[in-house]
């Protein structure tokens, strides 16, 4: 019988692991931007006047210019955003009535981006393409809940590192496919929660939430997915969530594969 170094084996084999991990799979709170990446927020007032602005949806009730507070970071040293607009209607939970998005739109693309929930209960999303929402609520493990695809896919929420604590998003998103103005792909998205890879290829059915919650949100219940892109948006509820380290880069993605 063959004998093996183990000691030597494991560090053949994590080498060979290591050597074939794309720079892009680098996940989890702290990563830093991969090459071609712009960061979107980073605590400063300048970035986010600069990249964001007010959804201009059906329930928008807040006024330029941007009004989310920046605040010192509760667990570490910096400034981070605040999504506690103090538009009332924003405060009382009313999404879309103050929520922020890119001013820059999107198909396809690699994001990351880094929310704490300061106090229980803690409540707001992230929309790919103004669209489809991974929810950010705190105590929920339901398809409503933590890093669910909202209404789809159930939260992976023993990755979630509670409240009070800095959690990180890391999404690959390839966005629906048309030919002749025909819906021919779903959307998708393969994501990192805290670095642990909880949804991968996962079809997006349908944008939740009606006309309040993105772009297409009226259209035929949500089901009436257009060719438009979107920008990335942060809702708005008054529930203490704060966000920082918000990168994006773009792609294009010519299959429907969208693991990393």
């Amino acid at each position: 019988m063959r004998r093996f170094n183990v000691p030597a084996f494991l560090s053949t084999l994590i080498f060979c692991f290591a050597m074939t991990v794309k720079p892009d799979a680098q996940t989890g709170v702290g990563a830093k931007p991969i090459q071609g990446a712009k960061i979107y927020l980073d605590g400063s007032k300048k970035k986010l006047h600069k990249n964001w602005t007010y959804w201009n949806g059906p329930r928008l009730s807040a006024t330029l210019p941007v009004k989310w507070p920046i605040v010192n970071d509760p667990a570490e040293k910096g400034k981070v955003v605040s999504s506690n607009d103090p538009n009332p209607d924003a405060a009382q939970g009313k999404y879309g009535s103050a929520d922020l998005v890119t001013k820059e739109a999107f198909r396809d693309f690699r994001l990351h981006v880094e929310f704490m929930v300061a106090k229980p209960g803690g409540n707001s999303g992230v929309y790919l393409q103004n669209r489809y929402e991974i929810q950010i609520l705190d105590g929920d493990s339901t398809t409503h809940g933590m890093a669910a695809v909202i209404n789809e896919k159930a939260a992976p929420y023993s990755a979630y590192n509670g409240t009070g604590h800095w959690n990180a998003y890391d999404i690959v998103f390839r966005a629906a496919r048309f030919i002749d103005g025909k819906l021919t792909e779903k959307a998708m998205l393969t994501m990192y929660f805290n670095g642990i890879k909880v949804h991968k290829n996962q079809p997006i059915m349908q944008v939740w939430g009606g006309p309040n919650s993105g772009i297409d949100g009226g259209n035929d219940g949500g089901k009436g997915i257009t060719d438009t892109p979107g920008g990335l948006k942060l809702q708005s509820e008054g529930h203490d969530v704060l966000y920082r380290n918000i990168w994006i880069k773009k792609l294009d993605l010519k299959t429907a594969e969208t693991d990393f």
